[in-house]
């Protein structure tokens, strides 16, 4: 802009000659330096946001082999604060879609992983990231990730956890987890990990449970719905992994780490992915249907071959983001769709009566159950 205003303003003055009263030249040119001024003191102040720069709700129409579905889909700008939105702010709690929009301050928001819907606790099967920090371990399916700076990732992510423990002797020992926030099947040799994502406490009873606060082991005892440290963590050993809980003594020094591979083998640099939630099956890669359900792990027949509400998320060739939901397809017609909408990376979420989509202050789609994870978007989230 101030390279055309520069141009104008030569353009101007090459019309003014030396047979122009002085006067009037000074007045001229005192004219075009406020002008400049006036420029510069509008270009200084913030201008609202162009309709590109904001959140987009949109139903568009969508023929894909011979048939035409309906897909409601909210458009979000690259870099868009975003979270996961927990269920009364907890890994395995269910509540509405409103109360979780309302409780994150969400300005768009789409149900996310899948659950444990049907009795029992509502722990979640897929991967989540919350502010850095792993909140729930699954080894399935495909995972969106949105790093630091705002970009999206996804792949086929297969989390890893690992520690050490040091002795006050100064001698290490390792140890792993096998999954993170999850209640333990019945008779089932875990080494559960449980952060304060998962709320005040473990939330059961039973196997040997290590207590780590600011790095410290505090406490080794028997299982009873044990406290969670805001400042650490707690492991549960149950089973035969309960040998592993002989490696920690009060006063030892406990710390772990994570790592990533996808479903190849090949390591993933995810340590800067802020915010992540685990789904699938991968619909669309760099613009092309990819679908493989059964390669990712998938055996129920709603994901395979049936019909039904389906819940989407896509990366678009701009870095921006779409949600999108629809009443009934198959996964073949979603992935064909996800792509006529302009996918560049895609994958499906949680669906069925679990499909829910928010945005502009309104339920676009709203969900059949409650929910136990969404991803929820807007400039007032709150972590």
């Amino acid at each position: 802009m101030s390279f055309l205003f520069t141009k104008g303003f030569k353009f101007k003055s090459k019309y003014i000659s030396s047979k122009f009263p002085r006067k009037s030249l000074r007045r001229s040119l005192l004219t075009a330096a406020a002008a400049i001024l006036l420029f510069q003191a509008a270009s200084a102040v913030p201008q609202p946001a162009d309709a590109a720069g904001s959140i987009q709700a949109a139903v568009r129409t969508v023929k894909v082999s011979g048939t035409t579905f309906t897909v409601r889909t909210v458009k979000i700008p690259k870099g868009t604060p975003v979270t996961v939105g927990l269920a009364k702010r907890q890994v395995g709690q269910t509540d509405t879609l409103a109360s979780i929009v309302k409780s994150y301050k969400a300005e768009a928001a789409i149900n996310g992983a899948f659950f444990n819907a049907y009795g029992g606790p509502a722990d979640p099967y897929g991967t989540l990231i919350i502010n850095g920090q792993i909140a729930h371990i699954g080894r399935y399916g495909t995972t969106i990730g949105f790093r630091r700076d705002g970009t999206a990732v996804m792949d086929t992510v297969r989390p890893s956890l690992t520690g050490k423990v040091t002795g006050t002797d100064d001698r290490a020992k390792s140890w792993y987890a096998t999954f993170v926030n999850r209640t333990p099947d019945a008779g089932a040799n875990n080494t559960i990990l449980f952060t304060p994502d998962r709320g005040s406490k473990v939330g059961f009873n039973g196997g040997i449970a290590v207590t780590v606060s600011a790095g410290v082991v505090t406490r080794k005892a028997a299982n009873a719905n044990t406290a969670i440290p805001k400042d650490g963590f707690v492991l549960v050993f149950s089973g035969t992994e309960k040998t592993m809980a002989e490696r920690f003594t009060v006063g030892s020094r406990a710390e772990w780490s994570m790592s990533y591979t996808n479903q190849a083998g090949t390591t993933l640099d995810w340590s800067d992915v802020q915010t992540a939630v685990g789904a699938g099956p991968r619909l669309v890669t760099d613009g092309i249907v990819t679908l493989n359900a059964k390669a990712e792990g998938f055996t129920d027949q709603k994901i395979l071959t049936a019909s039904a509400a389906r819940s989407g998320i896509a990366i678009l060739p701009d870095g921006s983001i779409l949600l999108a939901t629809v009443n009934g397809a198959t996964m073949t017609q979603w992935a064909s769709v996800m792509k006529a909408l302009g996918a560049k990376q895609a994958m499906n979420l949680d669906g069925g009566a679990s499909t829910g989509l928010y945005a502009g202050g309104k339920t676009l789609t709203p969900a059949g159950r409650l929910l136990s994870s969404m991803l929820v978007f807007g400039s007032q989230v709150t972590k």
